[in-house]
């Protein structure tokens, strides 16, 4: 059995049963509430983060929970591995019908992530990766691109910066596609689907944990790939 088999099966499971509540609210609406300012959360925010955690709780009693829609405990620091959980990020996306949106679950063990799993309901795209084993959307090998040059780089920019006007000055100098969420953006990247993507504005670890493994794992799975291809 390949290293954290167990834990990679149970977030693609736990993803998967969240993503299911996740687009029925997609289908047929939801209630909106504001956590903050420019901060919405829903039913299916909520729904899908009591679904992981309880899957998670039962598989893997003993380690930590980090998620945004979970008051936070100060536990988790003294735990050597930790689930970081965002049962919906993209909410506003969720909220606009826009299909960019994805449940996040990643198993950080000794301050890095080392499973993750992202998965888009409306899509049906499922994004995974564990450490060392490379990543994986639906099942199959995913690569990053290898465009070299910035003038000819697709970067993945957020709505929201965009419309602050916060991506004039980048426009120019490279090609920008408007793309919702952060975490989305990141399983794109892995998939090939853009060369970078940057933010203006802080994220919290659940916004980008899983996102940074897969799409870290994706291209040191082209390195090894372009690196075979030169014999």
């Amino acid at each position: 059995m390949t290293a954290f088999a167990r834990e990679r099966e149970l977030a693609e499971r736990a993803a998967r049963a969240a993503g299911a509540i996740v687009r029925r609210y997609y289908e047929s609406g939801v209630r909106v509430a504001e956590k903050g300012p420019d901060n919405p959360v829903t039913r299916a925010d909520l729904e899908a983060n009591a679904c992981i955690r309880a899957l998670v709780a039962a598989a893997f009693p003993a380690d930590g929970w980090l998620s945004e829609e979970t008051a936070d405990s100060a536990e988790r620091l003294r735990k050597r591995r930790v689930w970081v959980v965002d049962p919906l990020d993209g909410t506003k996306e969720f909220i606009q019908h826009i299909p960019e949106f994805c449940v996040c679950i990643a198993l950080v063990e000794d301050g890095r992530p080392a499973v993750a799993v992202e998965y888009n309901p409306a899509a049906d795209r499922l994004y995974a990766a564990a450490r060392g084993q490379g990543a994986t959307v639906n099942g199959a090998p995913a690569h990053v691109t290898r465009t070299a040059r910035v003038p000819d780089a697709l970067v993945l920019a957020s709505r929201s910066e965009d419309q602050r006007g916060e991506w004039e000055a980048f426009k120019g100098r490279v090609r920008v596609k408007l793309t919702g969420s952060v975490a989305h953006k990141l399983a794109e990247l892995a998939a090939g689907a853009g060369d970078a993507t940057f933010t203006l504005t802080p994220k919290n670890e659940w916004d980008i944990c899983a996102g940074s493994r897969t799409s870290r794992a994706s291209r040191s799975a082209s390195i090894r790939g372009s690196r075979c291809g030169r014999g």
